[in-house]
């Protein structure tokens, strides 16, 4: 029925089963990930399953590979990418060999970022190998309930994903992932979203996760292509403006 398909729309719903849990008086959505809520607290003991400041989701020791620790609460300050990956997938371990690179160039350009590896490997020697490719921090492989804290805190559906947090700890984007492919310099970092995208390749999922506009216009003409984009700028800022001061996701 069409009120079915409005919620589906509504909650982008893109597996089943899905359960999603709402504030009634607000309609605002607490949590996404409802399964995994669930699996987790089964006793209901972190009822009503709210979203927690990243902050205190990922309280606890953190790890360099080479083996030193250090509290999370060295992150504070800094624009910190949460890295949900796994060695047994192939399109990770691509990923990560450019965000290797990009890591380098933003925190050589004077950047305050970190990244924060939350492994989905299925052994602990597997995450171990992959960990060592990297120059940033990681959650230890061992506290699984604070992997999964996090997994559920961004509603994870799938790996690899980057989750880009400002210094404060509050979200800029999700696709992380397709921001590191389509900007390998790293000139627009920290990848606030923009109101009007040019549609690749890398970005295209995108278009399954809500209502979109798409825009044909003459690429051999450049003068129409920018014409294009200043006559829905302006629309599509106005949009997210408006989700914006309801506190929603655009």
């Amino acid at each position: 029925s069409l009120l079915q398909l409005k919620l589906w729309n509504k909650y982008r719903v893109s597996n089943i089963p899905s359960l999603i849990f709402i504030d009634a008086s607000t309609g605002k959505v607490v949590c996404r990930n409802g399964l995994l809520v669930i699996r987790d607290d089964p006793e209901g003991l972190e009822f009503p399953w709210g979203p927690k400041p990243f902050s205190e989701v990922v309280a606890g020791p953190l790890l360099r590979n080479n083996g030193q620790t250090l509290d999370s609460s060295a992150l504070e300050g800094s624009h910190i990418g949460v890295y949900f990956s796994a060695h047994w997938c192939p399109p990770c371990r691509s990923l990560t060999r450019v965000l290797v690179e990009s890591y380098r160039k933003i925190k050589e350009a004077g950047q305050k970022f970190e990244i924060l590896f939350v492994s989905a490997d299925r052994s602990e020697d597997s995450f171990k190998q992959y960990f060592s490719e990297m120059p940033w921090v990681a959650v230890p492989y061992a506290d699984e309930a604070r992997r999964s804290r996090l997994n559920r805190l961004y509603g994870i559906q799938g790996i690899p994903t980057l989750i880009v947090l400002d210094s404060k700890g509050d979200l800029i984007t999700r696709q992380g992932r397709v921001e590191v492919l389509n900007d390998i310099e790293c000139r627009e970092f920290p990848w606030h979203p923009k109101p009007v995208l040019e549609l690749t390749d890398s970005n295209a999922a995108q278009l399954n996760e809500g209502p979109c506009l798409v825009l044909f216009v003459d690429s051999e003409d450049d003068g129409e292509s920018e014409a294009a984009k200043q006559l829905i700028q302006p629309i599509a800022e106005k949009i997210i403006a408006k989700y914006k001061a309801k506190e929603e996701e655009a």
